[in-house]
């Protein structure tokens, strides 16, 4: 269960970060105001508590597992909001961001 946990909190994570930082950018790049700006501030700042929620301790091993996450989850984003068509070496590099975020938050020690 807390493997479950943790990838839940990594994809809340990634839609609070990303989806924060897309506000932002819809805000200032697409002139949407500053509605969309404070709102992915908002959002921005609940990335940063929702890192705390991890069940693992160590603030350096979430950081960098999370920035797999952030890889895939940006691709993701981009997809579903923006249209972005991915090709072949996007998504194998977002597969070893994966790996690496399997490696380093859950494989026994």
């Amino acid at each position: 269960m807390t493997v479950v946990r943790s990838i839940l909190l990594f994809v809340l994570a990634a839609v609070a970060e990303i989806g924060g930082a897309w506000l932002v950018w819809q805000g200032v790049r697409e002139h949407r105001g500053l509605l969309w700006i404070g709102a992915g501030v908002l959002a921005l700042g609940a990335y940063g508590f929702v890192a705390t929620l991890q069940p693992d301790p160590h603030f350096g091993r979430i950081l960098a597992a999370y920035g797999g996450i952030f890889v895939a989850g940006s691709l993701a984003w981009g997809m579903l909001v923006d249209g972005f068509r991915p090709d072949r070496l996007d998504y194998i590099g977002a597969a070893l961001c994966l790996v690496g975020v399997a490696v380093i938050m859950y494989v026994p020690r």
